[in-house]
């Protein structure tokens, strides 16, 4: 050490010198004491340094020297403190650190007080320096390198700013308490959810204390204060989180998710959800609700059903299977908003005939409702509900000046005699509609064990029906249509036809509608379509194929390139088609229909409004898209000789002939009703009169002898 020149003396050596005079021993016993005091001064975690009245060093420690980067060999004691400055200049001490080494001294010359003070070294080093002056002149100094700890001080700082930044920033409400259950933290947007002042929520509250008071401040509703602190202190306890729901009195709701902190202590964060609660209460209400109706949807019927069979103990229940008589008829008269309006009116009917919510009332989809009736005593009092609702539907609905009329159909159930699960049921009582429709409208029928032969006979031929195509068991048929003006065959309209090795020719009025429930008459349509193009190209050039078309294949997406495919593979020219369409297809006004109808039409492709006179609103359906014919029903035909019958045809025949549309009358047998169309000015005659459906050979004969009669004439 630069200010210690004696060494330490062994307790050896000074039992060798216990026999020396008291003046030496006196000496010895000093310079162990310098030794002592030296190495303590060495050992220092500061550094130190100690000056005389004449500005000469007395001691100085290593860690002095260091701070400084002061030369050993050249700071020893004796040394004046003029010399250090002028050492610590000439080896290129920063201006910093020599300015340092001076401040130490003029307090000493202004009057030799005490001071403290801090100083940033050149190398970015802080030093606290703390002198004190000496009684018999001179001072001491002490240097406490603070780097550390002033960095570190820096960065809690930081971090304490940074976290009040976030707390201050945060969507959410804030509270931390310590591991002594009080309050040490709370954000201002707490406050701001809670509506409060800083006051009403002091720091060292407990979770009690905070309840107590949110509801004292009537911000959060009542709640049971005690078991909620103790729930949320077996969760904490656990290192369990836990969360809840808390509702406000102004009818907010909170997200609260509480939990433990690694080193004791708990925090608390509010969220407001009440927007998002009510986003996800109004999905999850339609997820299991009708959205015209607002009456429960098929899921929820179901989930309704199920617990109510296992609540069923009590007695029996009623499953209703309903649906409407005529509704088509109303879409069909006045357009989708008022059949729109007509459910929605059905659906409160239905509800005010049933006993509030101890009823359920469905509706599954179009024009199908579903009841639970729950608690009879009796299938008497299933019956006195049908009874009810037959009267209560079938009264009429008046709305803008229209009166519309429907009626209503059901199929009952019985739980536990027609079944002890929902499936069964359910299907029971559809059966049971089923039967009824079959029978007439606005009835009632209940389940009977029948009633599922009939079920089986509809899937079995919904089965066979699906496995009948790739058998190649369908085949066309074709009926000329004759031009009345010239009396020639001008075409001829393809029939489909199904021989079912199993059933035998089974009749179009059976297979069709099946076909089209379930979807099999978009294939269907598309094998005609190209079977009849195919025969069409055999046939002379002025002949034209009609291929029935149904509303499905229309709207399947695909039907515009199965028609143009049919075309370009038979190479049959565009305008010899004729797709014959129903009011079904034109009452979809939608864009897809339309455009698809008017890019046919575009090629080429005739367009014919079959079955013309049996709907509602024909003329806004020419209005809406210019169809080339149109074809009158074979049941106006068959009542031709009765004069309104016979008006109603002479007006649609010269509706036909003042828009420049071809009319053609089907179902023409008799020789009377052929003059009749023709003294009306009728274009064409389709029926019995001219011609049976028959085979292509047969047909294409026909064709041809035509065309030579033609020829010779």
């Amino acid at each position: 050490m630069p200010g210690a020149h004696v060494k330490t003396g062994s307790a050896a050596g000074r039992r060798r010198t216990a026999g020396i005079g008291p003046a030496r021993r006196i000496a010895e016993e000093l310079r162990a004491q310098n030794e002592r005091f030296s190495a303590a001064v060495e050992n220092m975690s500061h550094g130190l340094c100690m000056f005389d009245a004449d500005e000469r060093m007395i001691i100085c420690n290593r860690n002095y020297i260091d701070i400084f980067h002061l030369d050993a060999k050249m700071v020893k004691p004796g040394i004046r403190f003029f010399d250090i400055l002028q050492h610590s200049v000439d080896i290129g001490i920063a201006a910093q650190s020599a300015a340092a080494l001076y401040a130490i001294r003029k307090p000493y010359i202004d009057g030799a007080r005490p001071s403290t003070y801090e100083e940033v070294l050149s190398d970015g080093h802080i030093i606290v320096i703390s002198h004190r002056p000496i009684a018999v002149g001179g001072w001491v100094s002490i240097y406490e390198d603070v780097t550390e700890q002033r960095r570190a001080e820096a960065e809690l700082k930081e971090q304490h700013r940074r976290f009040d930044a976030a707390l201050a920033n945060m969507s959410q409400g804030l509270l931390m308490y310590s591991a002594e259950g009080r309050l040490i933290v709370r954000n201002q947007r707490f406050l701001d959810l809670c509506n409060a002042k800083a006051a009403d929520f002091a720091l060292g509250m407990t979770h009690g204390q905070m309840l107590e008071k949110l509801v004292a401040l009537r911000i959060f509703m009542p709640v049971e204060i005690d078991i909620e602190v103790g729930k949320t202190k077996a969760a904490l306890d656990a290192g369990q989180s836990r969360s809840s729901y808390r509702e406000f009195v102004d009818g907010r709701t909170l997200f609260v998710s509480r939990r433990p902190l690694a080193g004791g202590g708990w925090v608390a964060t509010f969220e407001d959800v009440t927007e998002r609660r009510r986003v996800e209460e109004r999905m999850t209400h339609l997820a299991h609700h009708d959205t015209l109706t607002n009456l429960p949807n098929r899921s929820m019927f179901r989930e309704r059903l199920d617990q109510a069979l296992g609540e069923a103990k009590a007695g029996p229940l009623a499953i209703f299977s309903l649906d409407l008589d005529r509704f088509k008829a109303v879409n069909d008269t006045f357009g989708h908003p008022a059949g729109d309006w007509l459910l929605k009116c059905v659906a409160k009917r239905l509800q005010h005939a049933v006993r509030g919510s101890k009823d359920v009332v469905a509706r599954f989809g179009g024009d199908e409702f579903a009841i639970i009736q729950s608690g009879i005593k009796s299938a008497a009092d299933a019956e006195k509900l049908a009874k009810r609702i037959v009267e209560i539907v079938g009264k009429p609905y008046r709305d803008k000046g229209r009166e519309m009329h429907v009626g209503a159909s059901l199929g009952i159930a019985l739980y536990p005699g027609d079944g002890h699960d929902a499936d069964t049921l359910l299907t029971n009582a559809d059966m049971a509609l089923y039967r009824g429709k079959s029978e007439g409208r606005n009835v009632y029928r209940f389940f009977e064990p029948g009633m599922d032969a009939l079920m089986r006979e509809r899937r079995a031929l919904e089965v066979e029906l699906e496995a009948a195509l790739p058998k190649r068991e369908f085949e066309l048929d074709f009926q000329p249509i004759l031009n009345i003006g010239s009396g020639a065959i001008v075409g001829a309209e393809a029939l489909m036809r199904w021989r079912s090795p199993a059933r035998g020719l089974v009749s179009p009025e059976n297979f069709i509608p099946v076909a089209e429930e379930t979807g099999l008459i978009v294939q269907l349509g598309d094998w005609a379509l190209r079977k009849a193009c195919n025969v069409a190209a055999s046939w002379p050039p002025d002949m034209r194929m009609a291929v029935n078309v149904s509303a499905a294949q229309i709207k399947s997406g695909g039907f515009a390139r199965s028609v143009i495919s049919a075309l370009a593979f038979s190479r049959l020219p565009a305008e010899r088609l004729e797709l014959e369409i129903t009011e079904t297809v034109m009452m979809d006004e939608s864009d897809a229909v339309l455009k698809t109808l008017s890019q046919l039409r575009g090629l080429g492709v005739r367009i014919a409004l079959d079955d013309f006179g049996t709907g509602y609103s024909s003329l806004g359906y020419l209005r809406r898209f210019p169809v080339d014919k149109i074809k009158i029903d074979r049941s106006f035909i068959r009542d031709l000789d009765k004069r309104d019958t016979a008006a109603i045809v002479r007006t649609v025949i010269g509706l036909g002939l003042e828009l420049g549309i071809t009319v053609t009358a089907e179902g023409v047998e008799t020789e009377a009703q052929l003059d009749m169309l023709r003294k009306a000015g009728c274009g064409e005659a389709q029926g019995y009169l001219i011609g049976v459906p028959t085979k292509a050979s047969d047909i294409g004969g026909l064709l041809r002898s035509q065309a030579l009669l033609r020829q010779s004439g």
